[in-house]
């Protein structure tokens, strides 16, 4: 097979039908643009959400009296529990100590004895970071022996799991609803190319060419479109993020960076749309096509 003759052929077809070709690289740009801003607030969103779960915290207040012989035991009891990072013993005169930076405030002063009691500080494993796990570890703790009461913020863990389930899905919606059209218009774009070189076609397998040879320059400019609409849409995301960072400042502008990897992806994910476009083009309508 003559690899040069399938190039060259694929790249005379933005010649032959220029309109549509047109339509075709600026439908997989605008695709993968808005694809690539879609994926830039899902990943910074993602990013956000794990913050706010990173400082989410068990606490676990322990029956009194607690004995330098007695926490041991039951922080042990704690570490045995799946889904526990770490923990921290936090004594009566430590909590009167953190009362007293947040507050201001002795409490043993104001009071005349500390009432505040005993506890753990709890941390979970990324994994367990969520609402039904967290449950779960807050029942096991409530079961030893020793804690008199668990709190932590189900409500906050509850509204991020909530909202990131949601997140997902309307981002999973779009970006399907998006990738298809670009497939769609790709293969429709390929599809009056054949179509155009119908006769030459039917002249070619008369002559001996095999369904390969037929079927490459097709491919190789669905190739090229998908190639093309995918460095247009790496081209002005990066111009946009780049200028974004620039106005909202050091701060925010973290939110709005990526990687510069992204930027492969996104051509690679338009190379990929195009190939897939002209393969259901060339499968389904050469065949149709040769008499």
């Amino acid at each position: 097979m003559n690899i040069l003759y399938a190039i060259q052929e694929g790249m005379l077809g933005f010649k032959r039908a220029r309109l549509a070709m047109v339509i075709s690289i600026f439908a997989v740009t605008t695709s993968l643009i808005l694809l690539g801003f879609f994926s830039i607030i899902y990943l910074n969103t993602s990013k956000l959400v794990q913050s706010f779960r990173d400082r989410i915290e068990m606490e676990a207040f322990l029956d009194e009296p607690i004995t330098d012989q007695t926490y041991p035991f039951i922080q042990k009891r704690i570490m045995q529990i799946d889904g526990i990072k770490e923990v921290r013993f936090i004594s009566k005169t430590e909590a009167a100590k953190i009362f007293k930076e947040e507050f201001g405030e002795d409490i043993n002063s104001v009071l005349n004895f500390n009432p505040l009691p005993a506890s753990f500080k709890i941390f979970l494993e990324q994994e367990y970071k969520n609402a039904d796990s967290a449950g779960v570890i807050s029942k096991r703790l409530k079961e030893i022996g020793g804690i008199n009461e668990v709190i932590y913020r189900t409500t906050l863990l509850e509204l991020l799991d909530r909202r990131a389930r949601l997140f997902v899905m309307i981002s999973l919606g779009i970006g399907i609803a998006l990738t298809i059209g670009s497939i769609f218009l790709v293969s429709n774009t390929i599809r009056l190319a054949i179509y155009s070189k119908r006769k030459i076609i039917n002249t070619m397998k008369l002559v001996g060419a095999t369904a390969s040879f037929i079927r490459l320059p097709f491919l190789i400019e669905g190739l090229m479109q998908g190639l093309l609409g995918g460095l247009f849409a790496s081209g002005i995301i990066f111009i946009v993020v780049y200028y974004a960072a620039m106005l909202l400042g050091h701060e925010l502008g973290e939110f709005v960076l990526v990687e510069p990897y992204f930027y492969g992806i996104i051509a690679g994910t338009g190379i990929l749309l195009g190939l897939l476009g002209s393969l259901i083009s060339v499968r389904r309508f050469i065949g149709e096509i040769i008499v």
